[in-house]
């Protein structure tokens, strides 16, 4: 009986063991699933409104030759005080051909004026006149101030929310803040993108359609590109 039982059990110890074995792989794949959609679905919320945007602003811009734009142009003009002419005569002076912001009495001027905010914008400098551009997303907009009279004019124009809409998404005149927010916004897409693929990775055993699909995704738009763009 003691014979039979010595036998017996390094037979059943093996499947034990490969039993913890497996049981180990288990719970450490469980704890990478964990972590795999923790990040899956935080990166998901942070990419959703951005994801939003930036999918209707693909579709205007991709067909932005069929939306009408229709740009509406406003036109202002007004005399600069002869002591501040005086004073930007003799900036011009020293900054012919330059790219120089305007004086701060001059920036002043144009926000009471025409709530204009020059903000430090480079200005370009002539000996007769000095042109500040202002380019902003959806339109644009400049001010010329002739140096021999003091002739200003403002000009602004308005193309609309849907190309304010494409120059959001392009990142054309959007300012240092969307910039960053362009970046960390791809870089959060990137991470959604990451785990996905390894999320569908651990998945794929028991999803047979799970890589010809992914294969799909890569040779569907390789083969347009190949052989439609040119």
């Amino acid at each position: 009986m003691i014979i039979i039982i010595i036998y017996i059990y390094p037979i059943e110890g093996k499947p034990l063991s490969a039993q913890a074995a497996a049981s180990a792989r288990n719970a450490s794949r469980a704890v990478w699933l964990k972590h795999l959609h923790q990040w899956h679905w935080v990166s998901s919320a942070m990419c959703l409104m951005g994801m939003f945007l930036f999918s209707i602003t693909g579709i205007t811009l991709n067909h932005s030759s069929q939306i009408e734009a229709k740009p509406a142009v406003v036109r202002q003009q007004a005399t600069v005080p002869a002591a501040l002419t005086a004073q930007l005569r003799a900036y011009a002076a020293e900054h012919d051909g330059a790219k120089q912001p305007l004086p701060a009495a001059a920036e002043q001027w144009l926000l009471a004026t025409w709530k204009v905010q020059a903000g430090g914008r480079a200005a370009e400098w002539a000996a007769d006149e000095v042109y500040l551009p202002l380019p902003k997303a959806g339109g644009d907009a400049w001010v010329r101030i002739a140096l021999e009279d003091g002739a200003a004019e403002f000009e602004n124009t308005d193309r609309g929310w849907v190309s304010w809409l494409n120059d959001v998404h392009k990142g054309r005149n959007t300012g240092t803040a969307w910039n960053w927010f362009i970046d960390i916004f791809a870089g959060a897409c990137l991470v959604f993108c990451i785990t996905g693929l390894l999320i569908l990775k651990f998945h794929a055993a028991n999803r047979p359609f799970t890589w010809p699909m992914v294969g799909l995704g890569v040779l569907i738009p390789f083969v347009i590109a190949l052989l439609f763009i040119h």
